[in-house]
């Protein structure tokens, strides 16, 4: 890959994993499915490329 799609994946991974803790927080928050919202929250940590990435592996 070259150095700019990497790039570009990477920012698209913070997107999905901001996306999805966002939206697990709202799930924890506003709909009181704590169950669901953790599972959202977790994804995103997974998918985000700062942290672990299940795409690294």
């Amino acid at each position: 890959m070259s150095e700019g799609s990497c790039k570009r994946m990477a920012t698209l991974l913070w997107i999905i994993a901001v996306i999805l803790v966002i939206a697990g927080i709202y799930v924890i928050l506003a709909r009181r499915d704590l169950l669901w919202g953790i599972v959202l929250i977790v994804l995103g940590f997974l998918v985000g490329p700062g942290g672990v990435s299940i795409f690294n592996v």
